[in-house]
């Protein structure tokens, strides 16, 4: 990462000229005199990070950090309002618009698809005394994210604020936008009918299979099996009377969900485990192997990394204000600070790729967490850039993007890579070097 890079990236999500105009326009600027507008905003996306009281109040010290305009601590909780809770929502869209423009970076066999999307939800707690604004699951108070995390880019792509007591399942819509995208999801949006919707749409799927379906065997193109069978035959009938033998060898057949005209085909891989076999649907082609399926669904781990940075980072659920508008606010300045770290690793990791499509990648990759951490201790810094001009401007931003690619470097990618960098081309160098020590 250089310094150009990192401000390319902060002035596309938070441009000056665009966010003034459009604080204008939702008249949440009334006083210019009273109140920095733009290092207002910075100071409550880059505290997301810090965790030196409640929220707001760093978002307060942050601000006065950067020698805005004194105010009392009543004064600024009240610009957290309606208006500027619209201007933080329209700002996150623009970073999530950003965020989908960017260079997919795809190893095989991800490159099926123009992208692939994980998607989950991260639950809120917020003062009880909110428990009519935002109903909880129990007798508390709490908001849903459902988020749409993007394997290309590394980042948010889409999100969904809701009651914490509705069901994940009905906040995923698999309609024509899909189209030649693929989905990586768990079981709580399982169902036939989404299945069907994956395919009337073109979209590839990769889940687990669900333990109380019943699918039906059509053909079985790998692992033992020991007499022939009647096609349609329920695939725990095949494994109870030993016709299909699970031996530790890998088994990959064509099945058929549900019956009359929800009749859903697919395909049933199963990859044995240290606890025992893992089977998963999908509708990728037959060139794409069982391992490789197994590998693809294990890779939707990324969105459960986005959601810890959310909170262990940027304290998306440490909010303590006392209105609805103050909390939605503060949610989409820890989004936005995600999307922008987020974008930033990537930028970093596709620097970095070999020009040789496939060949293994020798140098560390971006750590997103320890990114994002060292991105919240930089804050000032980066706030303080935005306004120097000339030689001055272009030292200070390559000093802190030297200070962001040395402290957010994997440290342990040559040991401990994830399955989506071994994909992309990051070796387990200690296990290779065991392997050719014999």
């Amino acid at each position: 990462m250089d310094g150009e890079t990192l401000r390319d990236t902060l002035e596309a999500i938070v441009p000056e000229a665009d966010l003034e105009a459009l604080a204008r326009e939702l008249r949440v600027i009334e006083r210019d005199s009273k109140r920095d507008f733009m290092l207002f905003v910075r100071a409550m996306i880059l505290a997301a990070g810090t965790a030196r009281g409640g929220v707001q109040a760093d978002a307060m010290r942050r601000y006065l950090d950067l020698r805005a305009p004194k105010v009392t601590r009543q004064a600024f909780y009240r610009w957290f309002d309606g208006p500027l809770e619209v201007f933080m929502e329209r700002l996150a869209e623009k970073s999530l618009l950003y965020a989908q423009s960017q260079e997919m970076d795809l190893p095989y066999p991800f490159d099926i698809a123009r992208d692939w999307h994980i998607v989950d939800s991260e639950t809120v707690k917020v003062r009880d005394a909110l428990k009519g604004e935002f109903r909880g699951c129990g007798n508390y108070a709490a908001l849903k994210v459902h988020k749409r995390f993007s394997v290309g880019c590394g980042a948010p792509v889409w999100y969904h604020i809701s009651d914490a007591c509705e069901h994940d399942s009905k906040h995923l819509d698999i309609d024509a936008s899909w189209r030649d995208l693929g989905l990586l999801i768990d079981l709580a949006y399982v169902s036939l009918e989404r299945l069907a919707r994956c395919r009337d749409h073109g979209v590839w799927l990769v889940v687990r299979l669900k333990e109380n379906w019943k699918p039906s065997v059509q053909n079985i193109g790998s692992g033992t099996v020991t007499k022939t069978f009647f096609k349609g035959t329920d695939f725990d009938a095949l494994i109870a009377d030993g016709t299909l033998v699970l031996d530790g060898k890998v088994v990959d057949m064509d099945v058929v969900l549900g019956r009359g005209a929800t009749k859903v085909p697919m395909r049933l891989c199963g990859v044995p485990s240290p606890k025992g076999y893992r089977f998963y649907l999908t509708n990728l082609p037959l060139s794409i192997g069982a391992q490789h399926v197994c590998d693809m669904y294990r890779v939707r781990w990324e969105i459960e990394l986005s959601n810890k940075i959310d909170k262990s980072v940027h304290r998306l659920d440490e909010s303590d204000a006392e209105r609805p508008c103050s909390i939605m606010t503060m949610v989409h300045a820890s989004l936005i600070a995600t999307v922008i770290t987020s974008l930033l690793a990537h930028k970093h990791n596709l620097t970095t790729r070999p020009a040789v499509r496939g060949a293994q990648r020798t140098a560390a990759p971006m750590h997103t967490n320890l990114l994002a951490r060292a991105f919240a201790m930089s804050s000032t810094g980066i706030s303080w850039a935005f306004r120097l001009a000339g030689d001055a401007a272009v030292t200070e931003w390559e000093q802190l993007a030297i200070y962001l690619t040395h402290v957010g470097l994997d440290p342990n990618w040559k040991q401990r890579p994830s399955v989506l960098d071994q994909m992309r081309g990051w070796k387990d160098q200690t296990r290779t070097r065991r392997v050719a020590r014999g």
